[in-house]
C-alpha cells in the first residue's frame, strides 16, 4: 500500500472532481470516487465513508429536485421496494468475501454499464413492477457490495424518455432510498470504523465545494458533452482498476493484465470519436436549417 498522504491526496481530488459532476448530472460521485479509492482502499473501509457521504449529497440533489418528483415517485416506487432485500442480501457478500474478489466483481459489473452507456444504448423500458421489482433487488445488492448504482439508474431512466427534472428527482428518490437503508445496515452489522472515519474528514469538504460548483456550472455547460467525457473519464479509471485488481488476485501477471486497460481505452476511443461526429453533424444541420434565406 502506497504512504496514507499519497493516498489521501490522490483521492481527495478525485472525489473533489466526482463531488463536481454529481452535482451536474445527479449522480455519478460513487461510480467515479471507488474504482480509483480501492487501488489504496478495500470496499470495507471504503462504502461506510462513501454511503453516508451519499446520504447528505443525494438529500441536496433531491431538493432542488423537488419538482420533478411528483412525475416519478409511482415509476421508482418498484425500485425502492425491491432495494430492501438487495441491500441486505449486499452488506452480507461485503462482510463475508475476500476484498479482492469484491474488488473484481465491482469492475466488471461497472465497466460493460459505463461502455453501454457511452454507446448511446436505448431501448424503450417501462418501470412496471415486473421489471421495478427485480431491477430494485439487483441494484440493492450491486450499491450495498461497491456503493454504485449511477450507471444502470441512468440506462433505465434514459431508455424512459425522462426529461430532465424528471430524470434528477428518480435518480435523487432512488439514491435517497438506497443509501440511507444502507447507512442503516451497514451500522447494524458494524462495518463503521476509525479508517473510514478518517475518510469522511477527506470526503465532506470536497462535497461541500463540488456539488455546488456542478450545480451551478452545468447551466452554462453543454450537459450531453459534459456526461459523455464523463464517461470517458470513468471508464479509464475503471479499466485501470480492473487491471490493477487482475493482479491482486493472481489471475494474471503485469504487462498482461493491462490489456484490459488498453482494449477499454480502444473501445472508448471508438464510441468518443462516433459521439463527437455525431454532434458535429446535428450541429452543421441545425446552422444549415436556421440560415438566412438569400435573395432569390
Amino acid at each position: 500500500m502506497p504512504p496514507v498522504d499519497t493516498a489521501v491526496i490522490v483521492v481527495a481530488g478525485i472525489a473533489l472532481f466526482a463531488a463536481f459532476v454529481n452535482g451536474a448530472l445527479g449522480y455519478g460521485f460513487s461510480s467515479l470516487t471507488v474504482p480509483m479509492a480501492l487501488v489504496f482502499y478495500t470496499n470495507r473501509i471504503l462504502n461506510p465513508a462513501i454511503v453516508l457521504i451519499e446520504v447528505v449529497t443525494n438529500f441536496y440533489v433531491l431538493f432542488i429536485n423537488l419538482s420533478g418528483v411528483a412525475a416519478v415517485w409511482r415509476r421508482v416506487l418498484p425500485i425502492v421496494l425491491g432495494l430492501l432485500p438487495g441491500i441486505g442480501i449486499g452488506a452480507l457478500i461485503l462482510t463475508s468475501v475476500q476484498p479482492g474478489w469484491i474488488k473484481l466483481v465491482t469492475y466488471s459489473i461497472i465497466l460493460p454499464l459505463i461502455l453501454l452507456q457511452a454507446a448511446g444504448w436505448r431501448r424503450p423500458i417501462r418501470s412496471s413492477w415486473l421489471v421495478g421489482l427485480p431491477f430494485g433487488t439487483t441494484l440493492g445488492v450491486l450499491y450495498s457490495v461497491t456503493t454504485i448504482s449511477g450507471p444502470p439508474l441512468a440506462i433505465l431512466f434514459n431508455n424512459q424518455g425522462l426529461v430532465k427534472t424528471e430524470f434528477r428527482a428518480g435518480l435523487a428518490l432512488v439514491r435517497v432510498a438506497e443509501s440511507s437503508v444502507t447507512a442503516i445496515v451497514y451500522y447494524q452489522l458494524g462495518l463503521f470504523t476509525a479508517e473510514s472515519g478518517q475518510l469522511l474528514w477527506v470526503f465532506f469538504p470536497c462535497i461541500a465545494i463540488g456539488v455546488p460548483l456542478g450545480s451551478y456550472a452545468i447551466s452554462r455547460l453543454d450537459a450531453e458533452t459534459f456526461r459523455r467525457i464523463c464517461m470517458s473519464f470513468d471508464a479509464w479509471v475503471v479499466g485501470f482498476g480492473f487491471s490493477r485488481v487482475l493482479i491482486e488476485v493472481n489471475l494474471l501477471g503485469s504487462p498482461w493484465a493491462y490489456a484490459v486497460l488498453i482494449l477499454t481505452l480502444l473501445i472508448d476511443g471508438c464510441l468518443l470519436y462516433i459521439f463527437f461526429k455525431r454532434r458535429s453533424a446535428s450541429n452543421r444541420s441545425q446552422q444549415t436549417l436556421v440560415a438566412p434565406i438569400g435573395p432569390g
